[in-house]
């Protein structure tokens, strides 16, 4: 496969340092003519709301320094804070604005809609980024299939662009300084172009040019099935163990909702494995991919992958389908014999996968393996039950041996990897040696 780069460890400050610089700006260019008041406060909320969701905007175009440099992880987090920050100020700024005009709220926002330029498509802006805030609480998250939220949350980008409007017809800092004109104007371009560029140029050329189709489709678990795909040129594509790509596969109704997806073994230069249980609608119509079925891609993504592994020995600890980039790395880290550990936690053993591989690896390079079968040791640990008389520690501990010297790989759903990373804390673990890819959404 194509050789990736290294990512430059200076990029994530540099990034960090442009977003706050970003917000200093804004604010150096309000005061400039801010004023006194409810009016001029109600503006600078305003300001800050719309710097804040382009930063969003940019953080989740899929840029792949940003994604390399952050993970998608930490990414995914940032959205979120920064995204219910905008929103809050978004509504500071109604109510600032409402109030400084020093009349009844609702005659007030009555007059806004009639004699205001863009209010019309900013109350459309405001109603979308409100579904999104909403939909994006996790009591509500949990209730909305993947497919659903992620359809929803497309309307953060229709809400940028109906703000657009009301910004350049009544927002002073557009009309009246060229300055800021031309700076909002480029903080504009950029999250557009990153958008264009690559959440979907990108990704409809590496389509084009790969061509990648389901070769065949093989039952691995209970619930679980392998996707082996062939291509075009794919010693070309930037990928690594470990990566996962979201994918559309063109089998019919519902193909344009992406779903992510890890390789589940080392990307080779004639063929490509994914692995998939079937959660839900999209993911489990893989199953029934027929040999021939057209697949688009979006990524490669994610940093669980050797560029972070600094040698010698390495505990990979996997629940469920978390086991597939895990999978891959055991396949593609230059570990020494005997110096892997894998840690592979199922409710059932029917549920295991991949066990020839795992035998042969055990074999070949030494991998230990300890698998952790059955119901829970108890509420929020990570044990199977057969570890009930010990702490998530003490456990960590006694199945991995001198584990605080370790690279530990972590995947599987978000409370379970939470519970593991307590743990590996609590075994004297430094938070830098522990890698992890979460399934939560």
């Amino acid at each position: 496969m194509t050789r990736v780069s290294p990512t430059p460890r200076w990029w994530a400050g540099a990034a960090r340092t442009a977003a706050g610089l970003s917000l200093l700006a804004v604010t150096a260019l309000w005061a400039g003519g801010a004023g006194t008041g409810w009016g001029p406060a109600g503006r600078l909320a305003a300001l800050w709301s719309a710097d804040l969701m382009l930063i969003q905007v940019v953080l989740m175009a899929r840029i792949p320094l940003v994604e390399r440099s952050f993970g998608q992880d930490t990414l995914t987090r940032w959205h979120r804070w920064i995204g219910f920050a905008s929103f809050h100020l978004m509504l500071v700024h109604v109510v600032l604005a409402t109030v400084a005009a020093g009349d009844d709220p609702l005659r007030q926002f009555a007059r806004f809609l009639a004699h205001y330029p863009g209010m019309l498509p900013a109350t459309a802006a405001t109603a979308a980024v409100v579904t999104v805030a909403v939909s994006s609480v996790r009591r509500v998250r949990r209730r909305l299939r993947y497919e659903s939220w992620h359809l929803l949350h497309l309307y953060a980008y229709l809400g940028v662009g109906l703000a657009l409007p009301h910004e350049l017809w009544a927002g002073g800092d557009f009309v009246d300084h060229p300055v800021a004109r031309a700076y909002w104007w480029s903080l504009y371009a950029v999250a557009a172009g990153s958008v264009l560029v690559f959440r979907l140029g990108m990704p409809l050329w590496r389509t084009a040019r790969h061509r990648l189709v389901v070769d065949h489709v093989v039952p691995e678990a209970h619930g679980l099935v392998s996707v082996y795909l062939r291509g075009r040129r794919l010693d070309r594509l930037p990928v690594r163990a470990g990566q996962f790509f979201v994918w559309r596969f063109l089998d019919g109704p519902g193909w344009s909702r992406g779903n992510p997806f890890s390789l589940s073994g080392p990307p080779r230069a004639d063929q490509l494995r994914i692995t998939v249980k079937g959660l839900g609608d999209g993911s489990a119509r893989v199953a029934r991919l027929a040999p021939g079925t057209r697949a688009l891609i979006e990524g490669p993504y994610g940093r669980l992958t050797a560029e972070s592994y600094r040698g010698g020995p390495v505990t990979m600890l996997a629940c469920g389908v978390g086991i597939t980039p895990l999978l891959a790395l055991l396949w593609d880290l230059p570990y020494g014999n005997g110096q892997a550990t894998l840690i592979y936690r199922a409710r059932h053993s029917r549920e295991v996968a991949f066990l020839d591989e795992l035998e042969w690896l055990a074999g070949q390079r030494g991998v230990r393996l300890v698998p952790l079968i059955g119901p829970r040791a108890r509420p929020g640990s990570w044990l199977s039950a057969e570890f009930a008389d010990y702490t998530d520690a003490e456990a960590l501990r006694e199945l991995s041996p001198d584990i605080a010297g370790h690279d530990l790989y972590v995947c599987g759903p978000d409370q379970w990897t939470d519970a593991v990373r307590a743990a590996a804390r609590a075994a004297g673990v430094p938070a830098a040696q522990v890698h992890q890819e979460r399934f939560g959404w």
